[in-house]
């Protein structure tokens, strides 16, 4: 625990038991469980997090408050003012058509834009970094997204899904310390508790490295219980390597003992982007529904005897296996594509993006790796990452910001 959740430690303590409607972002975070709450996470491995307890219109109303929150209280930008500004979505490559829809609506209908502009984040990162092609790689909290993008078109064939992310190697911290007893708190549940998984979190960000040879280093913990005194620790972090070593031997990873990820509701082919493809999965979705007796998508009992979240093969298939590592879908994802000089070139543009790209030692070990796991058959010789020109999670933002511009000049 930091002096800073300390102190909101101590003035939660003081405060009279009045409680918000609902709470975002990290201050939902510091919310002990003992309080009357119900922590809510509308994303979940890349996509929206629907299932029989968490019905789509949920999922949208939950984004939809987190958004109003940020554009009233962080941006100042209020219902009424809304209406005179259009939107950039930059939605995640994980994401199905139908799911960018449906956040569209939340855009427009909910919280009343005047248009809005959607773009993938893979097509914003490259933009961002001041590139038309690239191989992006995503790499988020949940979930590693790539896909390559060749002059400003991405190219869904080479999109790869790696089931496991930043909150793997936050987790995956924890259980080396406890392998290798060092870690003095006993009752440590980043599951249960999201204090503990913040301060693993931090810990994380601060210490975790990819270097060669064996890596400690040495840290102070403050522990405070609701009317107990501070307790300091300081703990002696072992093997600070080898959690992010899970990036390319998710072996490493403890990924049976958190939630798989989220199953469809629906099916719609990657490729369908016209307005008949969204009209057919509407005709299959009311097919499933109606199969289901008593049962809806907005979260009613649903019938033992079919299955709303049936999988077709190409569901299947477009996820990489979990023991497949970053390098190995790298390397998989650009000799998808046939032409060798094409191949070279994104080879020699590999952009790593999301809050995970901030490891120290990542962009060397990458580069070293995906060299390695080249076939040798193979005419290429030269792999390069290249250096974003600002904090990695931010690069998507920045692309957005540059392809509405491109849009208004083109106008």
């Amino acid at each position: 625990m930091t002096d800073a959740d300390d102190d909101f430690s101590k003035q939660k303590l003081d405060r009279p038991k009045t409680y918000r409607k609902y709470i975002c972002g990290d201050e939902a975070l510091k919310i002990p469980a003992s309080q009357p709450f119900t922590l809510s996470r509308p994303m979940c491995r890349g996509r929206l997090n629907i299932s029989n307890k968490y019905s789509m219109q949920q999922v949208c109303d939950d984004i939809y408050r987190i958004w109003d929150y940020i554009l009233t209280e962080k941006c100042q930008i209020g219902s009424k003012l809304r209406p005179r500004f259009s939107a950039v979505l930059v939605v995640p490559d994980t994401l199905d058509n139908r799911e960018v829809k449906e956040l569209l609506s939340v855009v427009l209908r909910d919280l009343h834009f005047h248009s809005a502009v959607v773009i993938q984040e893979c097509i914003a990162a490259t933009f961002g970094n001041g590139f038309s092609s690239g191989c992006i790689v995503n790499m988020g909290a949940q979930v590693i997204s790539g896909m390559c993008v060749e002059e400003g078109v991405a190219i869904s064939s080479t999109r790869f899904l790696l089931p496991y992310g930043g909150d793997d190697i936050t987790r995956c911290l924890l259980w080396v310390q406890q392998r290798k007893k060092t870690w003095p708190l006993a009752d440590t549940d980043p599951l249960r508790d999201p204090l503990d998984f913040q301060t693993l979190e931090k810990l994380k960000e601060t210490h975790c490295l990819l270097l060669e040879g064996e890596q400690h280093t040495t840290v102070d913990i403050k522990c405070r219980m609701a009317g107990e005194p501070t307790r300091v620790y300081t703990v002696v972090l072992s093997s600070v390597n080898v959690p992010p070593m899970g990036l390319f031997y998710p072996s490493l990873l403890p990924l049976e003992q958190f939630s798989p990820l989220p199953r469809p509701w629906y099916h719609i082919d990657y490729e369908d982007t016209t307005e008949d493809s969204f009209s057919e999965a509407g005709r299959r979705l009311e097919t499933n529904e109606a199969g289901a007796a008593n049962g809806s998508v907005n979260g009613n009992s649903i019938n033992n005897d079919s299955d709303p979240y049936d999988f077709e093969d190409k569901e299947k298939k477009d996820m990489e296996e979990v023991s497949s590592g970053l390098a190995q879908a790298i390397v998989k994802s650009i000799l998808s594509l046939g032409r060798v000089d094409i191949q070279k070139k994104l080879f020699a543009s590999i952009q790593l993006v999301g809050g995970v790209g901030l490891t120290k030692g990542l962009v060397d070990a990458v580069e070293d790796r995906v060299l390695h796991a080249i076939p040798v058959n193979e005419a290429v010789d030269t792999v390069e990452v290249l250096s974003n020109r600002m904090a990695p999670m931010n690069i998507m933002w920045k692309g957005g910001a540059v392809s509405i511009s491109r849009c208004l000049s083109y106008r």
